[in-house]
């Protein structure tokens, strides 16, 4: 499978961020809710799956089982297509520092995909996951809450330091996504790290988006708590994916982009 070279990527990468911060707004919320809905169906699968293995006997397995499948979400926001926020804190980013775009199309670009996926998630968590009741029977209820507590119990720096480390992985499988030539490539490229962001247990601002709101529905929790975590995640996954991948990867290859 062939790929790019680091400079093809950040060429790559900067026009897409050109194309998502000039998108016309009914375009950005359209493919920011798809982005939200894909990322919590992928939550949801991870959720119907790793439920069915009781953690007292399986140990680890449920998670590194329900981690293999979440990586669905993203490889359909590539694919298939969406504006997923976390993505774009590194192309929109990119765009900008390569004078492409202003300060003020990277706000409204994240601001329009914060809602979006937003709505796209809550979407899936109320009508699958509550009316549906695909997370709130048996041990799909258990697994829910679980997961939503152990984002919610984290101190605000905390989450905030795994926000960066999740959004560090996502958006370098987006990066190899960008890498790679075929879909082939693009799928086992978001796989990887993907995989792992979920099985270390990083917090993702759009997946909490579905897991959170999904154990409010079913009476856990309430939007108060939300709020304060979503502050912490959102900005551990803004330095996440501006900083540690867009701003160097942008000073270590940027330079040289005329040479593309």
């Amino acid at each position: 499978m062939a790929f790019h070279s680091p400079e093809k990527i950040i060429e790559l990468a900067r026009d897409a961020g050109v194309k998502k911060a000039k998108l016309p707004f009914s375009n950005a919320m359209i493919l920011g809710f798809l982005a939200g809905a894909y990322i919590a169906l992928g939550f949801l699968l991870y959720i119907r799956v790793s439920a069915n293995f009781p953690i007292h006997i399986w140990g680890a397995l449920p998670s590194i089982i329900g981690a293999s499948l979440f990586p669905l979400g993203l490889i359909l926001v590539i694919i298939a297509g969406g504006e997923l926020l976390t993505g774009n804190m590194m192309a929109v980013t990119l765009a900008k520092l390569s004078g492409k775009i202003t300060t003020w199309q990277i706000t409204k670009n994240w601001i329009i995909a914060t809602i979006s996926n937003f709505i796209g998630s809550v979407f899936v968590a109320y009508f699958f996951g509550h009316l549906l009741g695909l997370t709130e029977t048996g041990p799909y209820l258990e697994r829910t809450i679980t997961v939503a507590e152990n984002k919610i119990n984290e101190p605000f720096h905390l989450a905030f330091i795994s926000g960066i480390g999740a959004n560090w992985l996502v958006c370098l499988a987006v990066w190899l996504a960008y890498a790679a030539k075929d879909t082939a490539g693009k799928i086992i490229g978001i796989w990887f790290p993907i995989m792992a962001f979920v099985a270390i247990g990083f917090q993702h601002v759009v997946a909490n988006m579905f897991i959170i709101p999904a154990a409010i529905f079913a009476g856990s929790f309430n939007w108060l708590v939300y709020f304060e975590n979503f502050i912490a995640v959102f900005l551990g996954n803004a330095i996440g994916g501006a900083i540690f991948v867009a701003s160097f990867y942008w000073v270590a290859y940027g330079k040289n982009e005329e040479r593309v």
